[in-house]
This record gives C-alpha cells, structure tokens and sequence, in this order.
C-alpha cells in the first residue's frame, strides 16, 4: 500500500509537472527560442499571422508570458486589426497582461530578435510538436495514476484514455492542399473504370437497381444515413442490402448492431433468404418443406464476407479501432451502423445530447474518409411525423436530435410505407400499395434526388427490387406456388420470381469469416 501510495504521489507530480516544468530530473519538451522567433515573426510580416493560425493557439507556448502575447495577436488577427508592434502592445495593455509580460520594452526586444518572417511556419510546427509531446506526457501520467486507483473502472478508464488519446491526435491531423492535376488525373481513371464495368456504376452496387441508377452505386468516403420511424423496416433493409453486397457480388461488409444481438440478427437474415416466417424461425416450427429450404439455402451463407458486431453501447473511438482492423484484416469494403442514436462518445463531456450526436456524426464522417469507403449509418426520425394529419412522408427536418446529422451525411435517404399508416390495399388515387416502400433520397451531394420504388416482404423482413411484371403476376404465381407445394409436386425453386431477382444467386466463394 505504502508503495502504491508512494507511485500515486510520484505520477500525480509528473501530471502537474509536465505542462508547468520539468519531470523527474528531466526536461519537459519545450524551445523558448523559436517561440520567441514565432512571435518576432509575426509583428514583422503582416500576412504571417494567416500562416500561422491553424497551426497554433495560445497554450502551444510553454513560457506563460509569451501565451500571453499570442493571445494578443490572435485578437488581432481575429478582428482584421494590423499586427505590429504597437497594436501588440495596446491590445496587452487592453488585456490588462502588458507589465505581467515585462512592458513594452519586451515585445520591441521580441521583434528586434528576428530579421524576417520566411519560416515562420516550419518555426511554428516545433513550437506545436513541442506542446502536442506535453501533452501526450500528461495524459500518459494521468492514466497511470488513475490506473493504480482500484476505485475506478478499468473499462471507463480505457474509454476515457481513448477519447483523450483521440482529442489530442486530431489536433495535429492536417492536409496540405494539392494542385489539381494528380486529382484530375485520378477523376479521369474513376470514370474510365466505371465506363469498363459492365453494370456502369462507379460504386459499390448494392443489387437494388434503381436505387443504384440513382447513386451509382455507394461512393468511397461517403457518409449515407438511412431513416424512418420505428418498425418501417430499416434493419430489413440493410439486411437485405447486405446479403445482396456479400452474397452476389462478394463484396465485404461488416454491420454493427447496437440494437440487436448477433443470433437475433443472423435469425432475420437466414429468415430473408429462406423466406421463411421470422416466427417460424425463432419457434423452430418448421413444416417438411421449409426444413428443406432451410437447409438449402442457408448455405449461400456459408462463406460469405459478411462481419457481424453487436457491442451494445458502442463508442465513436471503438468503431474507429474496429473499423481499422476489418479494412486491415478483411478488406472490408462498407460498414453499416444499426443505429446511430444508440452510440455514445464516452470519455468526452458535451453540454447536451445533441452535442454529443453531432460529434458522432462528424466523427463517422471522417472514419469514411480516411478509410476511404462508404459508412451507412441508420437513424431514428423525430414523432413528428405522426403529427402531420395525412402528410406522413418524412423529411429532412424529421431527423432526430441533431441537425449535424443532416450536414455531415453526402446522402440522406428515408424509407416510407404508405400502407402503413393508410390500413388499406390502395391510396386515395386507387394505387394498389400492398408491399409497397418508398426509398426516398432526399440528399445527394453529388447527384439528383428522386424516389424509388421497393418492395418489402413483410414475413421475411426482406427488401426486392419493385417489378411491374412481378406485381401484376404476383397473386397468380404465388397462389400455383403454393398449391404446387402443399401438393409436394413442385421442387424447391431456384428461379423464384417473387425473389426479385436474388433467387438465382449461387454461393460466393467461401472467404475469410468470422462467426456469425
């Protein structure tokens, strides 16, 4: 205990040590004199506060008066005010910091220092790589003392270290700007290879063809959010869009479910592709037939590049840990989120849910950046939408708890069932809308916005692709199926009609999977 003690007194000195003087004998990562070459610098050459102001802010500096001094200039800067020699000193005087920092005298001595301000910004970035090392300093000392305190959660304090680890690596996450032409150059290999693919998408297709027409298939780095209110089908959906990717066209896809557990998913998926009840599934009261088509056709599962995680209170900094080894490790091409609402950015403070949802938001954006393939993340709708008498399509001011949602997604689609809410097999036009789902795109960064029709099969919480041919002889066939199977004088099909085209899937080629 008395050595625990002794270690806990030792790392709480390195905390407070570390951002105010030396640790331990040993230096904290500091040079005064290119902080002083930054801040002569910048009173020498008008335009060098532009350079510089992305780059730092006043606690990059470790001596405290030349924080001060900085925090001048960035007012300054900030109001469009001449930066010189004089407007520093009146605008320390105006701080109230002007003797704290040694008089007027100092700040002359600080621009008499430097002769010019050509490296400013290489000067800049030590002064930044030197604070972003105190930093990381004093969150290793923190961590460690908290560690040796059996009091706290040792799976807290791992969230907490790894949202702070993440706050401090985004500060010096930067991107220099690039001439056009290599991006030009890239751009025209894009289309050239969408030209070549026999389907002419540019993007993941998903086996929804009117929807892919409308997209081009999901672009790399974009963030698509997909919601509707509650039981409109938005797990069936990406289900069936996931079988679709993994099992036609073996194309990697990993699905966290925060809502559901792993059996409970994988029971919706086998029911989808069997087409057999959910309830049948769950009961296991199966007839001689669909024990057959069970056995059939749950091995078009067998294989497939389909990843499944069902971490229920899953954080932005463990999808992000996650996400990083699936695209490492199983080449992962897309990454469904089911649903956003349920995620959380434990380890960092916000005033409000919505802030929370907004950092979210931004954080899964940027994960499909630098990851550079398309995150569809599903979201709940606002009870709006009950509200609004016979109006009950859903729109972009329905998404709930944050606007940042909106902003942030390159696409924003809904799924709307009008038989839902209307009870009947026709709308007031006399439209027939049995199964009928409405895929609405109502944002599309990079293209048009439109509706597409879909059909949803409500026992096996599946999505088709909307055939006129197949509606118009759905009744029909479906009824000779039917009495072809209880005569048993009919096969198990492998070319269903009803299956909006996935019935003639052969298997994909066994891949690397982990359990379901």
């Amino acid at each position: 205990m008395a050595e625990q003690q002794k270690y806990t007194q030792r790392t709480t000195r390195m905390a407070t040590a570390s951002s105010i003087g030396d640790i331990d004998g040993r230096k904290a990562p500091r040079d005064t004199v290119f902080e002083a070459a930054v801040l002569g610098a910048l009173m020498l050459e008008k335009d060098a506060y532009t350079t510089v102001c992305d780059i730092l802010k006043p606690e990059c500096f470790y001596e405290p008066n030349y924080q001060k001094i900085y925090e001048a200039i960035q007012t300054l800067g900030i109001n469009q005010r001449p930066i010189d020699v004089l407007s520093v000193t009146q605008q320390l005087r105006l701080n109230g910091t002007l003797d704290e920092v040694g008089g007027p005298v100092a700040v002359v001595n600080l621009s008499t220092a430097v002769n010019s301000a050509a490296n400013v910004e290489y000067h800049a970035r030590i002064v930044a790589q030197k604070y972003l090392a105190r930093e990381l300093i004093a969150f290793a000392s923190n961590i460690q003392n908290k560690a040796f305190d059996e009091s706290n959660d040792v799976d807290d304090l791992l969230q907490e270290a790894e949202g702070r680890l993440f706050e401090i690596s985004q500060r010096n996450v930067k991107r220099d700007v690039v001439q056009i032409d290599p991006v030009v150059d890239q751009a025209l290999r894009q289309i050239e290879a969408a030209a070549n693919r026999t389907s002419g998408l540019s993007g993941l297709e998903t086996g929804f063809h009117e929807l892919d027409k409308l997209t081009s298939g999901w672009q790399n780095s974009d963030l698509i959010i997909v919601a509707a209110r509650p039981a409109m089908g938005k797990t069936a959906f990406v289900l069936s869009m996931a079988k679709n990717m993994a099992v036609n066209y073996n194309i990697p896809v990993a699905i966290f479910s925060l809502e559901m557990s792993n059996l409970q998913l994988v029971n919706r998926l086998i029911s989808n592709v069997c087409e057999i009840e959910g309830g049948k599934i769950k009961s296991g009261a199966l007839d001689s037939l669909e024990w057959e088509k069970l056995s059939s056709r749950s091995k078009q599962l067998n294989g497939v590049p389909l990843y499944v995680d069902d971490t229920a209170s899953l954080s932005v900094f463990e999808l992000r840990t996650k996400a990083r080894r699936l695209v490492r490790e199983h080449n992962v091409k897309m990454i469904i989120i089911d649903y956003l609402q349920l995620m959380n950015a434990s380890g960092m403070k916000f005033g409000s849910r919505e802030q929370e949802v907004s950092m979210i938001s931004r954080s899964i954006k940027q994960l499909a950046k630098e990851l550079n393939i398309p995150i569809i993340a599903l979201s709940q709708l606002s009870r709006a939408i009950e509200s609004r008498g016979d109006n009950k399509r859903p729109q972009l001011s329905d998404l709930r708890e944050s606007g940042a949602i909106e902003q942030d997604a390159d696409i924003v689609c809904f799924i709307h069932r009008p038989e839902y809410y209307i009870h009947a097999d026709t709308d007031a036009s006399g439209k027939d809308i049995r199964g009928l789902a409405e895929f609405i795109v109502a944002k599309h960064r990079s293209g048009k916005v439109d509706d597409v029709q879909m059909r949803f099969r409500a026992p096996f919480a599946r999505f088709e692709n909307w055939s006129t041919d197949i509606a118009s002889g759905m009744a029909v066939q479906g009824s000779r199926l039917n009495q072809q199977l209880a005569d048993g004088n009919a096969p198990i099909p492998q070319n269903d009609p009803l299956s909006g085209g996935s019935a003639d899937i052969s298997p994909a080629a066994p891949g690397e999977s982990v359990p379901f």
